[in-house]
């Protein structure tokens, strides 16, 4: 979508109908630049340059919401095209519960990887457990993605993570590059938001929609105002089939309540993961938790899950990280979702789901290396002085 220029005081009443203001897409290298507001020496009074894909009127505004993903591939591709305007009571609670999993990214069960010598034996199934409710007394930081997507309104899984710019203050959430960009033939989904603790008492999904605001949505919606994801996700990976591109299958959120509190998520919420980039490989650890929402059946969405599992090691392609990969039988909708250990009685997010295979008997899910490391060392440091 081309930049248009508008006067100081459209541009403004602009910001005013979409309830919020708009900023890019932070890169995972330096040499990828954001698109921002920036001042331009326009005709007349002077003007802003607004950002690519930015709605500029109402009709663009319903067309945001509504669709118009024609050539999505090409205009709201590159890091710096990311664009999530805040559009107040999008996601009330009944489009919430009719937001479907996200794109399922599935591999055969057996044989994939199993040429490199890196990948250990397909680990045996485990079923999923019902985490304990109130979920914001037991698992606080995790929480549902919501999207929209070119088929249709989405949902993933994500975990309010630690900053160190901003100790105790977060508004950063971990989840899945493919909740958020679709890899090397798409772009970036729209109207992204996380929900803390969604469904708190875990009622079934039949029930949600009709049910009160602070039971499924008990401290409000965050809209993602800044995104970082990898540059091999963006580059490799594909939203069909696991491939090279999944073991950088990572993003961050940088998040922004719909309400305007002036409170962070973490403050909100109470409680926010670490994220250890030092951990071992998969073959080293001898346990760990994954945690989401998974919405395809058996599943219906409604309730957090938990699957305790040793976890193995996965190779998708020569010359890419292994994959940690665990027995679980969650299914679409856990993406995103994160992997804990206990570190020092630390609360400790490891990995994140990405991929699953065909029958649903097993979840993989990127090591957290220095590549990781650059993307969430380039979104904490982009707020370090906000």
């Amino acid at each position: 979508m081309p930049s248009i220029r508008r006067s100081t005081a459209a541009a403004a009443a602009l910001v005013a109908l979409l309830a919020g203001t708009v900023t890019a897409c932070g890169p995972s290298d330096d040499k990828a630049a954001a698109s921002g507001v920036t001042d331009q020496k326009g005709q007349g009074n002077g003007g802003l340059q607004i950002p690519k894909g930015m709605p500029t009127s109402l009709d663009d505004v319903k067309k945001w919401q509504d669709g118009g993903w024609q050539n999505w591939d090409k205009w709201a591709r590159k890091a710096a095209d990311f664009a999530n305007p805040v559009i107040k009571d999008h996601w009330k609670t009944d489009r919430l519960a009719k937001a479907k999993n996200s794109p399922e990214i599935a591999v055969k069960a057996t044989g994939a990887g199993s040429e490199f010598d890196a990948t250990d034996p397909e680990p045996q199934p485990v079923t999923a457990e019902q985490v304990a409710r109130p979920y914001h007394q037991h698992m606080a930081p995790v929480g549902k993605i919501f999207f929209d997507s070119p088929k249709g309104p989405m949902v993933c899984s994500g975990t309010i993570v630690e900053d160190p710019a901003h100790p105790g203050k977060s508004n950063l959430v971990w989840t899945a590059g493919h909740c958020v960009h679709s890899g090397k033939r798409g772009g970036w989904m729209r109207n992204i938001v996380f929900v803390p603790s969604y469904n708190d008492n875990g009622m079934p999904m039949n029930q949600v929609s009709g049910s009160p605001s602070q039971q499924v949505t008990p401290y409000g919606r965050f809209w993602a105002d800044w995104i970082t994801t990898s540059g091999e996700w963006i580059n490799m990976g594909s939203e069909d089939t696991g491939n090279g591109g999944s073991a950088y299958d990572f993003a961050v959120l940088h998040v922004k309540p719909e309400n305007g509190s002036g409170k962070s998520l973490q403050e909100t919420v109470g409680a926010a993961a670490r994220v250890a980039f030092d951990t071992p490989s998969a073959d080293r650890i001898a346990s760990l938790d994954a945690f989401g929402y998974p919405a395809a059946p058996p599943f219906d969405g409604a309730r957090m899950m938990n699957c305790p599992a040793r976890p193995g090691r996965l190779v998708m392609q020569e010359g890419t990280p292994a994959m940690n990969r665990i027995g679980c039988n969650m299914t679409g909708g856990t993406s995103g979702g994160g992997w804990f250990v206990n570190h020092g009685g630390k609360l400790t997010l490891v990995s994140n789901t990405s991929i699953s295979s065909s029958t649903h008997t097993w979840l993989a899910g990127p090591h957290l290396g220095p590549e990781a490391q650059r993307v969430f060392t380039n979104i904490s440091q982009k707020f370090a002085n906000r």
